[in-house]
């Protein structure tokens, strides 16, 4: 299934809310902020262009990473996207924020 999903998929998402099932089976609300594709990582012979998503929780969290599960739209339920989590770097240091990275 995750092959399937490509950079399209997550357009609708983009400043929308959304529930992340993470691996304990408790659910994170985030936020989609943005998604950007890598075409100097796609290999010849692959149909998908790489991307990634980054989105930040609503509240503050102490999940780090794992494989979660995520609504996405046109496909349903995704199952096993590994999800990371990245520095706050300068932001709000209240709320967590994640990156998924598809290649």
């Amino acid at each position: 299934m995750l092959l399937q999903v490509h950079s399209h998929h997550f357009q609708a998402l983009l400043g929308q809310t959304s529930s992340l099932t993470l691996p304990d089976g408790s659910t994170l609300p985030v936020r989609f902020e943005t998604l950007e594709q890598a075409p100097r990582a796609k290999m010849p012979s692959a149909e998908r262009m790489p991307f990634s998503v980054e989105f930040n929780s609503l509240h503050r969290t102490d999940f780090v990473d794992g494989l979660c599960g995520l609504e996405v739209p046109e496909l349903g339920r995704l199952e096993g996207v590994f999800v990371s989590r990245v520095p706050p770097m300068g932001r709000d240091s209240a709320v967590g924020y994640f990156y998924i990275a598809f290649n």
